[in-house]
């Protein structure tokens, strides 16, 4: 059996925090912007930032399992 939990739970992450699909922190014309679809080097550096954050948090410190 193999742990499936980091592979889906950096999946997720990586779908709910693209910037610009859901929501864009450090937007172009304001701090936060919705579905806008469009994106800017400094969104990018925020957002794998808190991308980087949340994965420890789950993986290392939660240290998740799910077997399938």
């Amino acid at each position: 059996m193999k742990d499936w939990a980091a592979s889906i739970i950096a999946s997720a992450l990586f779908g709910f925090l693209s910037p610009g699909v859901i929501i864009q922190m450090a937007g172009r014309y304001r701090p936060v912007e919705f579905f806008n679809m469009k994106t800017s080097c400094v969104s990018i550096l925020v957002h794998a930032l808190i991308f980087a954050i949340l994965l420890m948090l789950f993986l290392i410190i939660l240290h998740p399992h799910l077997y399938i």
